[in-house]
């Protein structure tokens, strides 16, 4: 009987051993079945993963910028200033970087300091310290391009063309700070930027999950006509919470106007941006931030859309 039992153990035993080596074998076959899969990225897991960490990094990035402006913006118009002269600087030299990968030699030590100095002009309150600024830098590039041979009319154009599209541009914003010392400031800025933000991020992940109709397509493969709608109505949203918070001087077709304008400028920005980084071969202007790229990419809505916003606000005699 003791024999038999430990027969019919062994043999057990031996069953369940077989079994569990089939098992393994089976696991490593689907292993092997998977490993180029796994080799390219692209086992559903790993793509889930992937987008997962891509949006919680351009989530935490974005949102450390936004605080930062934001902390500028309550503190007033002079650390306003500061901070728009440091996203000027570095998106001025994110373009000088792409006009050199076309070719182009810009003078880059004069084009980055216009950028710095566009931005602090306002503080003076006259008009004539902006255009004082303007001729000096016009002087500085015309000298460079007599006393140097190499440089030619194209250098001399993207040297100039720099700080006029992201510094002159960007100053906007510290202008709009400056109608008003209190509240009414802090809202009008903060609404106008927040504006560009929400446009950008409600375009993203509305196009990224309902976009089907490109909107254009040689430029930006990623946008979406339906993108483009989410983005405008996140921009008048804001727009009308302005006005419902009583921002002085705003009316409601004032917001909706604003809204729409500014929504509609800040995807031009966009895909000028974009332009100009296809035409080089790049993807990102830069790497200053993950999830976004460099500034300038991040920025490139901001440029049109608070330089209509301002000149809006101004001719609606809010300015």
């Amino acid at each position: 009987m003791s024999d038999a039992s430990g027969t019919e153990g062994r043999g057990t035993e031996a069953r369940r051993t077989r079994g569990l080596d089939a098992g393994i074998d089976l696991l490593e076959r689907i292993r092997l079945r998977r490993e180029p899969r796994r080799d390219r990225g692209d086992l559903r897991s790993q793509k889930v993963r992937a987008r997962t960490e891509r949006v919680l990094t351009r989530v935490l990035t974005g949102a450390i910028y936004a605080l930062t402006t934001l902390a500028a913006i309550l503190l007033g118009s002079l650390p306003t200033a500061v901070v728009v002269c440091s996203m000027s600087w570095l998106c001025c030299s994110e373009f000088y970087k792409l006009t050199r990968l076309s070719g182009r030699m810009p003078n880059e030590v004069v084009g980055l300091a216009a950028a710095v100095v566009f931005p602090l002009m306002p503080l003076t309150g006259r008009l004539v310290g902006s255009l004082v600024a303007l001729f000096v830098f016009i002087a500085l590039v015309a000298g460079w391009y007599v006393v140097t041979p190499r440089a030619n009319v194209s250098d001399v154009a993207i040297t100039f063309f720099g700080p006029v599209y992201t510094s002159l541009t960007l100053s906007c914003i510290v202008i709009i700070r400056m109608c008003d010392g209190g509240v009414n400031g802090q809202l009008l800025t903060f609404g106008v930027m927040g504006s560009v933000w929400l446009n950008d991020s409600l375009a993203y992940f509305a196009g990224s999950r309902l976009g089907k109709h490109k909107l254009a397509p040689r430029i930006s493969p990623n946008k979406s006509v339906e993108g483009l709608v989410a983005g405008l109505l996140g921009s008048v949203l804001v727009w009308i919470l302005m006005w419902l918070l009583g921002v002085r001087g705003l009316t409601l077709d004032l917001a909706v106007a604003g809204g729409l304008l500014v929504g509609v400028f800040a995807v031009v920005g966009d895909l000028f941006e974009s332009r100009i980084k296809r035409g080089v071969g790049v993807k990102d202007s830069g790497t200053i931030m993950p999830g976004h790229g460099g500034l300038l990419d991040r920025s490139d809505s901001m440029l049109f859309g608070a330089t209509v916003a301002f000149l809006l606000l101004y001719l609606g005699g809010m300015l």
